[in-house]
């Protein structure tokens, strides 16, 4: 179970990196626009921190 969870986490932090840390400003303003016109950033940006956490533990 333990190995599960950390696969997604590191799953869930392959995909922040590519496209969060590998973006530009630019890109990084359109996503945190799409995030809170949609209000998903309130859930996304939680898990994306928790499962760096993990993924890097």
């Amino acid at each position: 179970m333990a190995g599960r969870i950390k696969r997604i986490a590191r799953g869930i932090d392959d995909i922040t990196q590519a496209v969060w840390d590998d973006s530009g400003i630019l890109m990084k303003i359109v996503v945190l626009v799409v995030l809170i016109a949609t209000a998903a950033a309130i859930p996304v940006i939680p898990i994306a921190i928790i499962a760096r956490y993990i993924a890097n533990r």
